[in-house]
């Protein structure tokens, strides 16, 4: 009955329209500029992939491009340069709803040689950071919409690379070769953000829903290790994340609603004479309407409630240079009343407790201004003004299992906002040598307090209450050697240094990649990274005798870690590409229990919305991560894309007890399949006539280790009431059963004249597999069960674009 009331919907929320005969066309556009500095490549030439007579043009002065009545479906460009690498960039999706811009990035050779021709394909090698020269690839956003089971969103969609996987069904957090997710980098136009996550935690990287709206985002990064020297504050791997710049000749919109809300969005010119443009997206949660046709997404009763608006402001030629105002902003809240909850329900609740009351609520706003300035063809200076703001709210009341009624318990409020300022200086010496620094300055303010209720006093005894300041500074130095054209050095130094402590930390960071044939490749990486320690440890406060409190990690110093990469990758062919890497990590300075010898470590926490430590912590754990990844990949062309990665890893730790153990992310392996087809139909089947109709099938499996956990034993505590008591002297030495899931998406895009419309269905865990969330402890019976993951679910998605 639900699946006969999905299709009704979806089938109420399209039509069918007439199509004339004629074909229907689309206009290519975009800019051809140096990818060292930065600069235009007038007279580039750019030609559409198998056509014939063949279709093409030239950059003009400002490396700008434009090809007009290019058939809708699938198409490619190529685009040559003297002295350049070729660039090609094949099968992407020409709409009828909107514009196909793309940005090209040409790499000089670093030897003028005639005999030496080099193609750079858009493999998923070949990053935007020319600086990452290991672990990293690029991703577009249509992978993102392509790929099953990643909601869209980006960093589901990464776990399904080599050496990453996601902590839950219910989150989008990602445990990279074994390191917490905590040790993740989130970065937005060179900006470092908070945790960009509806639901996400002050200390956190990760949520249930993404704020960070794809449809804006532009060819991004994913580095997993070994980053260049200008990423600080991270020792798992980084997203650095680009927004896109909004139509700049004509208005176009979107219309959209799915798994991530209600989406509506705009773009367009500001002024068509100096090329500005804008570009908006507001989306508003759904979660209602689909919980009305039957989808459940592990919260009981509770509907999350959730909005967010993302914009881009682009003035890219002004006397003064080129600026861009950016900003991102998300309010979330959800309330889960076990005092109103039908104890003869069987429903799956990943965030509620067992007789409690929470209501729990996040905001985060971020804001940017860039300004980027063309000193000479070859120098580039930017300065990036930012602002940002998270505050991570939450109330936990109790029920009297006597009478049912409901005592406040908890309460807490963590603020934090930051103001940075950020200088970067890129100098190309020549087509061998590039040299880059920057610094970036914080500001970092924060308001946090927790309180418990006091029965006898009948009011909220304060556990913290700090507010004040303190400053962050982040100067870094890179030196871009291509020594010649199949081998090339980047070396640098990062330094941090948190004044609130004068804690500081001085980080080499090399890599290297040599080609040494024209399918085959080697690269070596090794680089020194820190972290600061959730923010919140720093502020914890501890009473003493007297009643005063004191702050026993103020003097905390930064997780440290050091490691070494090797990475070989093998061309196929154009499309195909097979890569593996081994590495090893090691960790120390890991912060431990300061007050007895205990298996607790710092290394473990990430994977809940909280944060759980000792008040007293000292910088003496220890932990390493060593393992082996391989990637079998086909990039989309006709019709049909691959990706299988395995990786192998151990990830393990040392607590005050100097007792090694497994880390609480070590899952042994992870075996990812990923296939995906698409057929074209409808309308004329002559040569230049591309089809109306696309037909889309994604399919994803996941195989992956249990996730580690910590057996526990029913201890009395009174009538009918038992505590939990967990063997924290073997901890995470079990693992549940191995993970396993299966996605599929299919869809259907419609190309119309003026506008394109896209209708998909997303079954998650197709197959209905049972995977394990946790052990579930029943305080009033002392027993132990399992609660399970999402089970199959059908997600309907629409999208317009016009």
């Amino acid at each position: 009955m639900k699946i006969k009331i999905l299709v009704i919907v979806l089938m109420s929320l399209t039509y069918t329209s007439s199509f004339s005969q004629s074909r229907i066309t689309q206009t290519i556009r975009g800019t051809v500029i140096d990818k060292d500095s930065r600069s235009p490549l007038p007279g580039a030439n750019i030609t559409i992939l198998n056509s014939d007579p063949v279709i093409g043009t030239s950059a003009d002065i400002n490396g700008r491009f434009r090809i007009e009545n290019i058939p809708i479906g699938k198409t490619g460009i190529k685009v040559t340069y003297i002295g350049f690498n070729e660039v090609v960039i094949p099968d992407f999706n020409v709409l009828s709803g909107k514009e196909t811009i793309i940005d090209v990035e040409m790499e000089e050779m670093a030897v003028q040689s005639p005999e030496v021709v080099i193609s750079a394909n858009s493999d998923k090698s070949s990053v935007i950071n020319e600086m990452a020269m290991v672990s990293a690839r690029s991703f577009t956003i249509d992978e993102t919409n392509r790929y099953a089971g990643s909601y869209s969103d980006v960093s589901r969609m990464a776990s399904n690379f080599a050496g990453v996987r996601g902590t839950d069904d219910s989150r989008n957090d990602i445990i990279i070769r074994g390191n917490s997710p905590m040790g993740l980098l989130w970065r937005l136009e060179g900006v470092d953000i908070p945790n960009p996550n509806h639901f996400g935690a002050t200390e956190g990287t990760g949520g249930p829903v993404n704020m960070l709206n794809n449809n804006l985002l532009a060819n991004s990064d994913f580095i997993t290790g070994a980053f260049p020297a200008e990423y600080g504050n991270a020792i798992s791997g980084v997203f650095d994340l680009k927004l896109r710049n909004g139509n700049d000749e004509k208005h176009e919109f979107l219309g959209q609603v799915g798994f991530n809300g209600f989406e509506l969005g705009a773009e367009g010119p500001l002024s068509k004479n100096n090329g500005s443009s804008y570009i908006i997206n507001y989306r508003y949660s759904v979660y209602g309407l689909f919980k009305a046709i039957g989808v459940d997404f592990g919260t009981g009763t509770a509907i999350p409630e959730y909005q967010d608006l993302s914009f881009k402001v682009n003035l890219p030629r002004t006397k003064l240079g080129s600026f861009s105002l950016f900003g991102i902003g998300g309010i979330s809240d959800i309330t889960f009343l076990a005092s109103e909850r039908d104890t003869t329900e069987d429903k799956i609740d990943f965030y509620g407790g067992e007789g409690f009351d929470l209501v729990n609520g996040s905001n985060v706003a971020v804001a940017g201004l860039t300004h980027t300035y063309f000193w000479n063809s070859n120098t580039y200076s930017k300065i990036i003004l930012s602002a940002t703001y998270h505050n991570y709210h939450t109330d936990v009341d109790t029920i009297s299992p006597a009478d049912h009624e409901i005592i406040p318990y908890f309460r807490n409020s963590h603020k934090e906002d930051k103001l940075m300022g950020t200088l970067i200086l890129n100098k190309k010496l020549n087509s061998k040598h590039t040299l880059r620094t920057g610094i970036t300055f914080t500001r970092l303010n924060i308001n946090f307090t927790d309180s418990l209720f006091n029965d006898d006093t009948g009011r909220f005894d304060l556990i913290t209450s700090f507010k004040g300041d303190s400053y962050f500074a982040h100067p870094y130095f890179q030196w871009l050697f291509k020594i010649n054209n199949n081998l090339t050095l980047n070396s640098g130094l990062h330094y941090m240094q948190f004044f609130y402590n004068n804690s500081w930390s001085l980080e080499p960071r090399i890599s290297a990649r040599w080609k040494f044939t024209n399918a085959q490749s080697l690269s070596l990486g090794f680089g020194m990274h820190s972290q600061v320690a959730p923010i919140t440890v720093y502020f914890s406060q501890s009473r003493l005798p007297d009643d005063s409190y004191i702050q026993p990690n103020k003097n905390l110093d930064f997780t440290k870690s050091s490691r070494i990469v090797l990475g070989y990758d093998l061309n196929i062919s154009a499309v195909m590409r097979l890569k593996a890497e081994v590495y090893y990590q090691n960790i120390n300075n890991a912060g431990v229990d300061g007050n007895e010898r205990n298996s607790f470590s710092i290394l473990n926490q990430g994977a809940n919305f909280y944060t759980d430590a000792p008040d007293t912590l000292v910088n003496n754990g220890t932990g390493r991560n060593f393992g082996i990844e391989v990637t079998l990949e086909k990039f989309m062309s006709k019709g049909l894309y691959f990706l299988v990665t395995a990786s192998l890893y151990d990830s393990k730790y040392k607590g005050s007890d100097d007792v090694e153990r497994n880390t609480a992310f070590n899952g042994s392996y992870i075996v990812n399949g990923l296939i995906g087809k698409e057929w074209n139909f409808g309308g004329k089947r002559a040569k230049t006539v591309k089809s109306k109709y696309t037909f889309f099938v994604d399919l994803k499996t996941t195989l992956a280790g249990g996730q580690r956990y910590t057996s526990l034993t029913a201890v009395p505590a009174g009538p009918d009431s038992y505590v939990a008591e967990y063997d924290d002297e073997n901890a995470f030495a079990n693992k549940y059963k191995d993970y396993f899931r299966t996605d599929m998406r299919i869809a259907l895009r419609q190309n119309a004249r003026r506008f394109s419309i896209e209708m998909a269905l997303d079954f998650q865990n197709l197959l209905n597999t049972k995977n394990i969330f946790a052990q579930q402890f029943n305080t009033k019976t002392g027993e132990t069960d399992y609660t399970y993951q999402l089970g199959m679910q059908f997600i309907p998605q629409l999208k317009i674009l016009f």
